[in-house]
């Protein structure tokens, strides 16, 4: 049976398209009527000019840098609080790597820019409009085997084909193998045809044997 593609979602595929923007020369006052009319925790810093980076400026930004200072935001200038420049998104960007990118940086949402600003991904997207609940499960399955496979490959290369930590090592593949074909059955081919290859390169090592029928 072969093997259908998983197709991931994109970043576009989820993103928010109406983004509001402000200038940087505004007020944090102006940013926060405009952040309440629009129902933002967050606005897009346009650019100064066609070569110039985009800013971000968030809730966080204004209560950590004005408020809790006591200043007057009327006084204080978006340019002085945004981050710029911030951490963009490619829209062809896979949701999980957006997740990865979200997770190191520590941020909660990112412009997505491609040339010009196509518009706005948020953590609430990833978790509202991606397939994060279907899809996480069998995505860290399939990478656990294939970490295991590799595992199993380099012990195996070191250690010989016919140690008993090879043959541990392909044991614990096949837990895992088992384990996914139970919650889907067609799900991990990809692990067991690279399975199937070692064997074929190493049809003597004890755990391939019993893979061929007497």
């Amino acid at each position: 049976m072969e093997q259908q593609p998983t197709v991931m979602m994109k970043a576009e595929d989820i993103m928010i398209k109406d983004v509001v923007t402000i200038r940087g020369s505004a007020s944090v006052a102006e940013a926060v009527e405009l952040m309440k009319e629009k129902g933002l925790r967050a606005l897009v810093v346009n650019r100064r000019y066609d070569n110039d980076a985009y800013g971000i400026v968030t809730e966080t930004d204004i209560v950590y840098k004005v408020t809790a200072y006591g200043k007057d935001p009327k006084q204080v200038r978006i340019y002085e609080i945004m981050s710029k420049p911030c951490i963009v998104v490619n829209p062809e960007l896979s949701v999980e790597y957006v997740a990865r990118l979200f997770a190191m940086t520590g941020i909660r949402r990112a412009p997505v820019i491609q040339g010009k600003l196509l518009g706005i991904i948020s953590i609430t997207d990833i978790l509202m409009k991606s397939d994060f609940v279907e899809t996480p499960k069998a995505l860290l399955r399939e990478k656990r085997i294939e970490q295991a496979i590799a595992e199993a490959r380099s012990i195996c290369t070191k250690q010989g084909a016919y140690s008993k930590a090879c043959a541990a090592a392909w044991d614990e593949v096949e837990e895992l193998q088992a384990e996914a074909a139970h919650q889907k059955a067609e799900g991990m081919v990809s692990a067991k045809v690279s399975f199937e290859e070692y064997c074929r390169e190493n049809p003597d090592a004890p755990e391939c044997r019993n893979q061929h029928p007497s």
